[in-house]
């Protein structure tokens, strides 16, 4: 018998990727593309974070592996972000320092979630959630969200869709930016402590909300930190994709399991850019990041004044995070599919079309994404008018 993937494996590709595979391509022949696909702050990570790396490699320092969970230090430094943000007393055990976001995910679904448990996630979503628990072998079940609720879900929705083994919630939100009020994400906590429903509370983009009472973002946690479990990262706020580090708050309940879990799959968050992050937590690197904000804050105007110019619609929140979801008008192409390689074929600009986000109503959708700064939104919605004639 030839050998052959695994059912669990059968899941699609993140389209993001693909299309910034197709960007490389063009650029590699000589196109100007301008790239909107990616959710990855221009800039980097903050200076301070440079430079202590650059301390580490230059000292030769030893960098073996760590503990599974990361280096106290740090763990001790995140629950003091939380202390300064939101008022939260958090310790450094209640913290698990993992590869990305995508680690804390990975890690909290094992731990929390059975084969079969039916887990809820809302439609338009980041689509690595689905995939990830579908490899996994939970039953996703989507919640479709749009205009009339905010893009998020209401206790009205879960109930709706039946018993749930968990919850997976983001605000900010990918793709649509959109997010939770405090009393909206009381109102969800309260009816997952109800309903035996661990919420997964995303935050990997607070500290990005463009109206002063939303920041940075409300915590699970300071709801119910006995029945969350918050996941949060380095990448968004401080710029460091590539650094591949996040964290996960745990409830005493999982905190063995995820332990003994990280030994095994990782051994150990990546030990650099743990001893560099450090530095994310000095003022000046906040201070840094919050003039990034100030510009996503000039670059968002630009993108919602393009779509309000273009006749785009509906328009999601854009609340949030440093994304734009909204309809477009497709014209002679089928879906948004099609919409995105031509606009990107004739125009060179890269969007997501919005079938990566939502199999079912993403067809007449795209994302955009307005971290590579305000002109590069300008210029790219120059190029959409004429692509839409």
């Amino acid at each position: 018998m030839p050998t052959r993937p695994s059912a669990r494996a059968q899941v699609p590709p993140f389209q993001v990727m693909t299309v910034l595979d197709e960007v490389e391509r063009m650029r590699a022949a000589g196109r100007d593309v301008v790239s909107l696909c990616a959710g990855e702050p221009s800039g980097g990570a903050p200076a301070a974070v440079h430079e202590r790396a650059a301390e580490l490699h230059g000292d030769r320092a030893a960098l073996g592996y760590s503990p599974a969970l990361g280096i106290t230090p740090l763990r001790e430094a995140i629950a003091g972000h939380y202390r300064r943000w939101y008022g939260l007393e958090v310790a450094a055990d209640d913290v698990a320092v993992t590869t990305g976001s995508s680690g804390a995910f990975v890690l909290a679904f094992l731990a929390a979630f059975s084969p079969g448990d039916r887990v809820g996630l809302t439609r338009p979503g980041y689509p690595a959630y689905r995939n990830t628990l579908a490899a996994l072998g939970c039953e996703v079940v989507e919640i479709a969200v749009g205009p009339t609720t905010g893009f998020q879900p209401t206790p009205a929705l879960l109930e709706a869709a039946g018993p749930l083994a968990g919850l997976v919630l983001a605000s900010p939100a990918n793709p649509t930016g959109s997010m939770t009020s405090r009393a909206e994400l009381t109102a969800l906590a309260t009816w997952c402590a109800e309903h035996g429903t661990l919420l997964v509370s995303d935050e990997i983009y607070h500290g990005l909300a463009y109206a002063p009472e939303d920041a940075p973002g409300t915590c699970a946690w300071e709801i119910d930190r006995d029945n969350a479990v918050v996941v949060s990262s380095f990448s968004k706020y401080w710029g460091m994709t590539g650094w591949r580090l996040g964290w996960a708050l745990l409830p005493p309940a999982l905190r063995g399991s995820v332990d003994a879990l990280a030994g095994n799959l990782a051994l150990c968050p990546p030990v650099p850019a743990q001893h560099a992050a450090l530095a994310a937590f000095e003022e000046r690197s906040y201070d840094e990041a919050q003039q990034r904000l100030a510009a996503l804050a000039a670059a968002r105007e630009v993108a919602l004044d393009g779509a309000r110019r273009l006749g785009w619609g509906p328009v999601a929140p854009a609340d949030g995070a440093f994304y734009l979801y909204a309809g477009v008008p497709l014209g002679e192409h089928p879906d948004s599919v099609s919409w995105c390689r031509a606009l990107l074929a004739q125009q060179g600009v890269a969007l997501v079309p919005g079938v990566d986000f939502d199999a079912v109503d993403g067809v007449a959708f795209v994302r955009l994404s307005f971290a590579a700064g305000a002109d590069a939104v300008a210029e790219a919605f120059r190029r959409i008018e004429a692509f839409q004639g």
